[in-house]
């Protein structure tokens, strides 16, 4: 009996002990007993790396989004500056005045300088 035992041990040894391309590629190293007991552990890990390619995946979206709306934003800016800037030339008194000379208005500039209310 102690022979048989001794036997199967020898076996079991040499089929732990070989390891493979074929048995790696086969699948076979899946069904050793390390791996059958790490079972728990590969699945997390598996679950980890799932969730580390979503979350890179959903920054780098949102990076993309913000570099589009940080453009969009220098846009209007642009735009802003010049609708102020037209809007600034068109308020100057001399443009005021060309503008009311030219619609023949009876309108004309103070002579007497702006004083406050108190």
């Amino acid at each position: 009996m102690d022979k048989k035992v001794q036997i199967e041990e020898k076996k079991e040894e040499k089929s732990k002990k070989r390891t493979s391309l074929k048995s790696i590629i086969g699948g076979d190293i899946l069904a050793t007993d390390f791996f059958r007991r790490q079972t728990k552990l590969m699945v997390l890990i598996m679950v980890l790396i799932l969730f580390y390619i979503h979350n890179r995946y959903a920054c780098q979206q949102q990076q993309i989004e913000i570099d589009k709306l940080k453009k969009e934003l220098i846009d209007i800016k642009y735009d802003a500056l010049t609708r102020s800037s037209e809007l600034m030339v068109r308020s100057r008194q001399s443009r005021i005045e060309e503008y009311i000379s030219a619609r023949k208005s009876d309108l004309q500039t103070s002579t007497n300088p702006p004083y406050l209310i108190k």
